[in-house]
């Protein structure tokens, strides 16, 4: 378990030599420079964000253009294509965006106004397409929907809601018309939702008529032609055919792209790349012809980056360790076992200054626990051989989620180990296959005990492991201070709850209160209870008169350490948390009897079979994914609450280097 060692380096160039040396420093991606350096006189920083802006638009033009492609030439991927990493180009194809940028960006643009244009002719067909279908009712109508008469009469055309015969339109007519006017009346179509009229009557009666009809429900259409619906119809049919045949050809020009992706992708890098620079460039100090770096980079890469640029560059460059004051950022480097861990601690927090990396003695207990709780040997060899296959097939995946499947990959055998020991394979499925599908019940003996059968002696070997793992972390709190040589702090905190908690599990053990929970017995000699008694009663002394020992003031100083004193049934609220440890692997090993026991309700034989292969695959994919959250859950809880709260409090400023951050394309680098 280590935190890297930092050493502050500090730079000062020539302007001229500026580019090359971020681009250096980006590529090696192994300084953390400071961007929060204080201005003065000569030295000043510049204003980048005009150059930063115009990197943005040209990344979210870019990107918005894949985006468009995913929707017109979708890509053909793999359901495992996120383990597959990113794209590998060489440098030599990368500088070529510094020439072929702009004209990347422009077919970005055409993209995007193909999609405009594209979506335009959906809109005008989807207009066109809605008036045509306004129109199918009115096609038998044999003048244009704005035909005002004749040179003595006028017409009258419109909808009244529901259904009418025409009848009753004759009838609403005469009762409209002075008697024995003439007219013309016409139902043109007419369905449930409305009807179609079309009236033909004197110019001077029929202003009066319109306005009784309107009194009735009558309405004009919305929509005036001054063709015939028919023909109007097909009018808007070869329009519609004309805008269809123009989407085609943009649809097609589009697809055309779809073999630029890989060159937007990289172009899209290409100038975050280029921000990024923008960025660090804006944050640093420059006077009229030199510039200032700051940064931390780790002791162990310190010597090989001060002598590339030192063999490269006319610059004044020093190394020193960190001031007394200062929080250099956190960087964890562990082995290979550990280090899949990280990721744990760093979603926890990382090491502040002063404290120790946890995550080797971590990762073992989690190891341990997440086993623990999954405990079912086939789950945890499915499990384990999935996440071994994964990094065998995807060399490249990115590093985290690398680290990711090697942490269950090494659950996956811890939890192997602990279903052989408890002698669960998919539950029971041994001894449920061969007595239904075979008449003979084989059952494959646990190497420990089964604790669907004995759950008391699960739960107190769940405690007995929740004690280990609570004064595991209280060790490495009492590490801390004697590696800072705080020997009374260490006595005071550590030693005196040691003998306290120590002496209260001795006198707890042969209690007849642990010996009917437990069904288990402890007989202790006279020697070792009395023993237990004194260490319990010296070690409460202890924290009652030294807790508060900063204070003068022994009244304060008592009642300090009757609070801290108190805190006694906190450890035993955590002790009982570990049973958590019971219940999940109780529900492991339930849920995945009860499917067993479903599957063989179907019966033997070959349909039997068949059902219960249907039930045994489906219901096992549930159960193992739901306690694989499960573990994964209550595991770190186990390590954030219970044992991190004993000695860790994190908060550290993770190692972020000046480096090369793509989203689409690993750039190789040449060797140098």
């Amino acid at each position: 378990m280590a935190v890297l060692k930092m050493q502050r380096l500090g730079i000062c160039a020539w302007k001229k030599n500026r580019k090359q040396i971020l681009e250096l420093l980006q590529r090696r991606g192994v300084l953390d420079i400071d961007t929060d350096s204080a201005e003065d006189e000569v030295f000043k920083k510049t204003d980048t964000s005009r150059e930063q802006g115009r990197f943005e638009q040209n990344i979210q033009l870019i990107e918005g253009a894949l985006e468009i492609l995913k929707k017109y030439v979708p890509e053909q991927k793999s359901i495992f294509s996120s383990l597959e990493g990113k794209t590998q180009v060489d440098s030599q194809e990368y500088r070529k965006m510094e020439s072929a940028g702009e004209v990347l960006l422009k077919k970005a643009e055409r993209i995007e106004n193909l999609s405009g244009e594209i979506k335009e002719c959906e809109e005008g067909i989807r207009s066109l397409e809605n008036e045509r279908d306004s129109l199918d009712p009115w096609k038998n109508l044999q003048t244009p929907m704005d035909f005002p008469g004749t040179k003595k009469t006028r017409a009258i055309i419109g909808t009244f809601p529901g259904q009418i015969l025409l009848e009753q339109l004759c009838e609403s007519v005469e009762r409209a018309l002075p008697e024995g006017a003439g007219y013309y009346a016409e139902v043109v179509f007419a369905d449930n939702a409305q009807s179609g009229v079309f009236i033909l009557a004197k110019k001077e009666d029929a202003a009066g008529l319109e306005e009784t009809l309107r009194s009735e429900g009558f309405s004009r259409p919305s929509r005036q032609e001054h063709t015939k619906p028919l023909a109007r119809q097909e009018e808007l049919t070869r329009e519609i055919e004309k805008l269809t045949e123009k989407k085609k050809a943009l649809e097609q020009e589009m697809l055309s792209f779809g073999e630029e992706r890989e060159e937007l992708k990289l172009a899209a890098d290409y100038y975050r790349i280029r921000r990024e620079r923008y960025e660090i460039l804006g944050s640093l100090l420059q006077s009229k012809r030199t510039f200032l770096v700051t940064g931390y980079v780790p002791e162990k890469n310190a010597d090989a980056l001060a002598k590339e640029l030192s063999g490269k560059f006319s610059l004044a460059l020093e190394l020193a360790d960190p001031q007394k004051e200062e929080e250099p950022p956190v960087l964890l480097a562990n082995r290979t076992v550990p280090s899949s861990f990280e990721g744990v601690v760093a979603a926890f927090g990382l090491p502040k200054k002063g404290e120790i990396d946890p995550t080797t003695v971590m990762s073992a207990c989690y190891i341990f626990l997440f086993g623990l709780m999954l405990s079912d040997a086939a789950y945890g060899f499915l499990v384990f051989a999935g996440c071994l296959a994964a990094l065998l097939k995807f060399p490249r995946m990115e590093e985290g989620m690398r680290k990711a499947l090697r942490m269950f990959m090494y659950c996956g055998i811890s939890t192997m180990f602990w279903g052989v020991m408890f002698g669960s394979y998919f539950g029971d499925v041994v001894d449920v296959v061969s007595e239904n599908f075979f008449g003979k019940k084989i059952t494959i003996p646990a190497l420990w005990f089964v604790p669907l059968n004995d759950p008391m002696k699960m739960l107190v070997y769940s405690m007995l492991f929740g004690v280990i793992h609570l004064f595991l972390g209280l060790a490495m709190k009492g590490y801390m201070l004697l590696r800072d040589r705080k020997y009374l702090d260490f006595v005071c905190d550590v030693v005196f709850w040691y003998l306290l908690l120590g002496g209260l599990i001795l006198i707890l053990l042969p209690s007849e209160m642990f010996r009917s929970i437990s069904q288990m017995e402890f007989v202790f000699p006279p020697t070792l209870n009395f023993f237990a008694k004194f260490a319990a009663v010296f070690g409460a002394a202890g924290i009652l008169l030294m807790s508060g020992r900063e204070r003068k003031n022994w009244f304060l100083r008592v009642a300090l350490g009757a609070y801290d004193l108190y805190g006694v049934t906190s450890w035993l609220s955590d002790v009982l948390s570990y049973s958590r440890l019971l219940a999940l692997g109780l529900a492991t090993s339930v849920i995945g009897t009860v499917i067993n026991s479903m599957g063989a309700m179907l019966g033997s034989g070959i349909p039997g079979a068949i059902g219960f292969l249907l039930v045994f695959l489906i219901g096992h994919s549930v159960n193992i994914g739901i306690n694989l959250l499960g573990a994964y859950v209550h595991t770190n809880r186990l390590q954030y609450v219970e044992f991190f709260g004993k000695f860790y409090e994190g908060g550290g400023r993770p190692f972020n280097p000046f480096c090369i951050k793509t989203n689409y394309v690993e750039i190789k680098e040449e060797n140098e």
